[in-house]
């Protein structure tokens, strides 16, 4: 071409070079081709418009795919679009690889792409050699995939930022692997520094707290959004004059800075540098470009699960008391164990309120559900037990009061689906006597450990849980804690967790209760390490899901012999002791009172004499509801060494009618209480108690002592 002649056409240098042209507007569906990109594509060389299914059809289907990832890669960073791509024929052979590059350009509105780009044929490169590598095809292709597949596995199990970090750092990326690493974040207008990589610890110290707007790679990147790739030291130094002298000591040869995005919104940046000059062909930056998402995504994810953790572990020890100050002669010992959900607080929980005159409450109790509400209501209604203790109110003005506020509370009129309600357990307890005055709102009933070592579930009057009936009453049970007595109160996760039911999970309870020796904070632990520590998974209950729940756990002991709180070992004393009221209005508690004292004699050797001493407490009882208007109240107690017991059973009434012996007829229908009582006790008697009176009966172990008789009515 001679000087001052005019330029050719570009279509006849592109086809002079064997370059063909092509434009796809994905909004039409079309591609447009010139004569060389059609004879490239295996068509008549002529100028087409084609449909995007006809180019699809002379695609490798793969390679189809890979175009799709990198144009749409390319419109993220704003570079080139290059990829290799195999033209097969109509029997599905390979004719040959081109080479497409392309600038693409999206619409946002449309939701659409546009390309315009050349085709170019180029050689099948040798697999292992840097043209391999940056080709779509071989081995590089699957060595990626299974890349990906490990680093997206690997971060999406990583629970903490730590781990996250850590898993980043290890990964070995295929043919190019980063010796240093460091994820920012953005603070305000500050740079910060999540962590790093492949650098001394404090050498990360000039990138700390950097303003966003200093010319710095990871600066621009949490600003723009987009990537930048320096491929040489020359480059990094041109472009960002300003920082390089911080960089250029750590000798690296190139650096790829890719924004970590998660929801459209920029919350960092990633850096990886390589000691190696590395081009960052396409496929590289498809590589890094996929591995910043991920890393964006793990640590979006460990960053909300850290929240979330250090949100509930705040709530938690909020909402759960300190037990306060040491109480002359008692042993407290508490346990929260969040167990049903992800959320770490849910409704259950247990308080001690302060009283005066020495005195203490305990309260435990579960409001209904395991999500934010129920820990929300729980917080509100431990609030408004206290206040209502500290007005002085008894337990069961305590509880209906509770109730009434819980019922406004707890209604949704949006979802009456969501109404909630809430079972409670208040006792107040006098340290001096040992005194326990108690009100129940649908919560389980207390367990006593006696100083034997003894477990017995106390029966106690109890009414709806709160919420359900604002005016619901709340009767007050009495009973007294003996020197050596051990108190305790859970919730139902205790017992029901692993399976159980209320029975064999008590079943499960009452061996730990009974069989341990240590002291009031290790059988704590040790209730809740049998029903959600690695053993508990050995004795899981008769229902077929191990259902999971909360576990709130109080324990109160009368210190004395036996109770495993105070300094001195553990000694069993032979003193098991039980206290029972029933009132006129609930005869079924007379069956209640006969399963106490079968609980108290579990371990007796005769069931005969079990048997009789059931069969005598249930006459004394019906005779005190049927011919007086009081109620009775029992007591039981049984003394002595294995061997040589004896049970006591003492029925208290306000009656002023004496029992006396009579010999009713055959067609009679009572008259032989007292008999049953003569024949059938080793001793027994009569004793007026100022206002009323109480009969008694002893029954001793087998064998008994020689001078029962002289123990006998006479006696009394």
């Amino acid at each position: 071409m001679r000087t001052g002649e005019p330029l050719p056409e570009v279509g006849d240098v592109l086809a002079a070079l064997a370059t063909g042209l092509w434009h796809w507007d994905t909004a039409a569906g079309q591609v447009t081709v010139d004569a060389e990109a059609a004879r490239l594509l295996g068509l008549p060389p002529e100028r087409a418009c084609l449909t995007e299914a006809q180019v699809r059809a002379r695609l490798h289907p793969v390679d189809w795919n890979e175009v799709t990832g990198v144009v749409q890669l390319a419109v993220a960073e704003g570079t080139l679009a290059e990829v290799r791509i195999r033209i097969m024929d109509e029997l599905g052979h390979v004719v040959r690889i081109v080479r497409s590059r392309s600038r693409p350009t999206f619409d946002p509105e449309r939701r659409t792409y546009e390309l315009l780009g050349t085709l170019q044929e180029v050689a099948e490169p040798t697999p292992g050699t840097p043209a391999g590598r940056s080709a779509v095809t071989g081995d590089w292709r699957r060595s990626r995939e299974a890349f990906l597949l490990d680093a997206g596995r690997a971060l999406a199990e990583a629970r903490s930022t730590e781990e996250v970090l850590r898993v980043a750092a290890g990964l070995s990326m295929p043919g190019f692997s980063p010796d240093g690493l460091a994820v920012f974040g953005a603070s305000g207008d500050r740079l910060t520094v999540i962590g790093h990589h492949g650098q001394p610890r404090n050498d990360m110290n000039p990138f700390v707290n950097m303003p966003l707007d200093t010319d710095y790679p990871a600066a621009e990147v949490v600003r723009t959004g987009r990537a930048v790739y320096l491929s040489s030291p020359d480059q990094y130094r041109s472009r960002y004059p300003l920082t390089w002298p911080l960089v250029e000591q750590y000798g690296r040869r190139s650096w790829a800075f890719l924004p970590l995005t998660v929801a459209g919104r920029t919350m960092g940046a990633w850096m990886a540098a390589f000691a190696y000059p590395v081009a960052f062909t396409p496929d590289e930056r498809s590589v890094l470009t996929t591995v910043a998402r991920m890393l964006a995504q793990a640590l979006s994810r460990a960053g909300a699960a850290e929240t979330q953790r250090e949100l509930t572990e705040g709530l938690q020890r909020s909402m759960m008391p300190v037990l306060g100050p040491d109480i002359p002669g008692m042993g407290v010992a508490a346990r929260y164990v969040p167990t049903g959900g992800g959320l770490q607080v849910g409704g259950d929980w247990y308080d001690m309120i302060q009283l005066p005159g020495g005195r203490f409450a305990l309260v435990i109790g579960d409001v209904q559900g395991h999500d934010v509400r129920a820990a929300g209501l729980m917080g509100q209604l431990r609030i408004a037990l206290r206040a209502y203790a500290a007005e002085g109110h008894r337990p069961d003005a305590v509880l209906s009061r509770a109730s009434h506020f819980f019922h406004g509370l707890a209604q949704s009129d949006d979802d009456p689906a969501d109404s909630r309600f809430a079972t409670c357990y208040y006792a107040e307890v006098d340290p001096a006597t040992g005194t326990v005055e108690s009100a129940r709102a649908g919560h389980l009933d207390p367990v006593v450990r006696m100083s034997d070592g003894t477990a017995l579930i106390r029966a106690t009057a109890g009414g709806l849980p709160l919420g359900i009936d604002p005016d619901s009453d709340y009767p007050i049970t009495r009973l007294a804690l003996e020197p050596g007595d051990t108190l305790m109160l859970c919730t139902d996760g205790l017992v029901e967790t692993g399976g159980h039911d209320l029975h064999s999970g008590w079943d499960r309870l009452r061996v730990i209760l009974e069989q341990h020796d240590g002291d009031l904070d290790e059988l704590a632990d040790a209730l809740v390490q049998a029903v959600h520590g690695p053993s508990s998974h050995h004795t899981t209950g008769p229902l077929a899901d191990r259902r999971e729940d909360d576990i709130a756990l109080l324990l109160l002991c009368r210190q004395g012999e036996g109770c495993g709180c105070g300094d001195s070992p553990v000694v069993r004393t032979p003193l098991r002791r039980t206290m029972l009221t029933v009132a006129q209005a609930e005869p079924e508690r007379i069956a209640t009172a006969r399963q106490h004292l079968r609980d108290l004699l579990h371990d007796w050797p005769s069931e005969d004499q079990l048997d009789a001493a059931v069969l005598l407490l249930s006459e004394m009882l019906t005779n005190v509801l049927v011919h007086t208007d009081a109620d009775a109240l029992l007591v039981a107690e049984v003394t002595g060494e294995p061997g040589e017991r004896r049970i006591r059973v003492e029925v208290t009434d306000n009656g002023d009618d004496l029992p006396h012996k009579r010999r009713p007829g055959e067609m009679a229908s009572s008259g032989r209480g007292l008999m049953l009582v003569e024949m059938l006790a080793d001793a027994w008697g009569v004793a007026p108690r100022g206002e009323g009176k109480s009969i008694w009966y002893e029954v001793y172990e087998s064998p008994g002592p020689v001078d029962a008789a002289a123990d006998g009515p006479a006696a009394a």
